[in-house]
């Protein structure tokens, strides 16, 4: 099983997220940096199993990026074990 790990001491907007995520799973240029790209990425284009893991979460950031860590938790459930996704406070 590949294992990517986000560090958020060092993301520091949306866009810097989407760039990291983009080196991580190797996705091409015409992905389209946004909620619905996103699922469509972790549901149907990438190579599983993988375990996807945040790191140093600030209570700021877990407010922030609400809506994208909703996006990891589905996929979670629609991949059942092939698709792990954890996340860690600072």
């Amino acid at each position: 099983m590949k294992k990517i790990t986000i560090d958020f001491y060092d993301i520091v907007s949306i866009e810097g997220f989407y760039e990291k995520l983009q080196e991580e799973l190797s996705l091409t240029n015409d992905f389209g940096r946004n909620l619905d790209a996103l699922y469509d990425i972790l549901t149907g284009e990438i190579e599983l199993p993988l375990e996807i893991d945040f790191i140093n979460l600030s209570l700021e950031q877990l407010e922030d990026y609400e809506d994208l860590i909703a996006v990891f938790e589905d996929a979670e459930i629609d991949l059942d074990s092939d698709f792990t996704f954890r996340y860690f406070m600072e």
